[in-house]
């Protein structure tokens, strides 16, 4: 029954960007429910890079793009500040787009850079991408192109945390704070002890 609601929940933070509240507060224990930490992309250096490159360390994984005007931007600020207070050792901010075509590696690398040295940014092709927010439960979509070319994005906004081996533990719903965050970063350094 636990973990009906518990994937229940998962879902639903998944959906959208409003809070949930319920007994566990903003983070959740996804342990067993969400799979490990798998995927080859191409980081904001223009090298290909693999989960297992990041073993060994804790892992925040986020789904966004660079156009983003407030969710994506305070998301990262808030798992960047929570980082520099309370992150175990090697953690590393993962920051997917899900606006690949807009934004280039070289814009990557400008606004992953803006909130510090362990957030890192990863693109991919459109099938890859799919592929990962398939594996994670990421919704996201892309509204039809104004007449300059601009469009809306709509995405997920949990953030997803793995511990050292890769395996996920906790998700970090929409609307945690930085103390939340930080608890989430102290439950995740207890589950590798």
């Amino acid at each position: 029954m636990r973990r009906g609601f518990a994937l229940a929940a998962l879902c639903l933070a998944l959906a959208g960007c409003d809070r949930i509240v319920g007994n566990d507060g903003p983070v959740r224990d996804v342990s067993g429910l969400v799979r490990d930490l798998h995927f080859t992309m191409t980081d904001e250096n223009g090298r290909v890079v693999h989960a297992d490159d990041f073993r060994g360390a804790p892992v925040l994984l986020y789904f966004g793009y660079i156009h983003c005007p407030d969710v994506c931007p305070t998301t990262l600020a808030r798992l960047s500040e929570a980082a520099r207070k309370a992150a175990p050792k090697g953690l590393r901010i993962v920051f997917v787009t899900v606006d690949p075509a807009r934004d280039t590696t070289r814009q990557l690398a400008e606004y992953v850079h803006a909130f510090g040295p362990r957030v890192k940014g990863l693109r991919s092709n459109e099938d890859e991408l799919e592929d990962l927010a398939r594996r994670y439960r990421v919704s996201y979509s892309r509204a039809k192109p104004d007449a300059r070319g601009e469009y809306e994005v709509t995405h997920s906004s949990g953030v997803f945390a793995f511990d050292a081996e890769g395996r996920a533990r906790l998700l970090i719903l929409p609307g945690a704070s930085t103390g939340d965050i930080e608890s989430a970063m102290r439950r995740l350094a207890n589950a590798a002890a």
